[in-house]
């Protein structure tokens, strides 16, 4: 397992479409092992493959409070197969726009169908800030940011401040 530089905004990779995973190989399996221990080493809840600049459609996510407890979880061609009528709001930050927090309004529960670590296809039902957390993921692989949900204002302002930050820390490295 390796850790992998999660990218951060403004990077157009971010903006990719993520492409389907043909196989679950050891190569894949590989991939979700360094996006676990990436997202743990952050530390985050989730992490989408275009994050670690893979354009491959697989998220990893671990939603356990439970301080030293992890359950990781791992999905492959993740899709949203439905969504409820009733929405949820919770406050959002993703390891890609460090420092950044919003209250994004999703539908409450969602039903989806992915490929589990072994290629075995699967389905759940989740509700709450799983469902967010999954809804945020699948998001990035479609190249949508938290941030998009915003005002132009709002947005805006983010953008430019992770800018001015991105450009300090590259004046700093030699």
């Amino acid at each position: 397992m390796a850790l992998r530089e999660i990218l951060k905004e403004p990077n157009d990779v971010l903006r990719q479409k993520s492409l389907p995973v043909e196989i679950v190989d050891e190569k894949i399996r590989e991939l979700i092992d360094d996006m676990l221990e990436t997202m743990y080493a952050a530390p985050g809840i989730g992490l989408a493959a275009i994050q670690v600049g893979v354009p491959k459609r697989v998220i990893v996510m671990d939603t356990s409070k439970k301080e030293g407890e992890k359950l990781p979880m791992h999905f492959v061609n993740p899709e949203i197969i439905s969504k409820s009528n009733s929405n949820s709001i919770y406050e959002e930050g993703c390891l890609s726009l460090p420092g950044q927090f919003a209250e994004i309004e999703r539908p409450a529960k969602c039903k989806i169908k992915f490929l589990d670590y072994n290629g075995n296809p699967q389905e759940i039902e989740a509700e709450g800030m799983l469902a967010t957390c999954i809804q945020h993921e699948i998001d990035h692989l479609e190249g949508i940011l938290f941030i998009d949900y915003l005002s132009k204002l709002k947005k805006t302002m983010i953008v430019k401040k992770l800018s001015k930050q991105k450009k300090e820390i590259e004046r700093i490295i030699v």
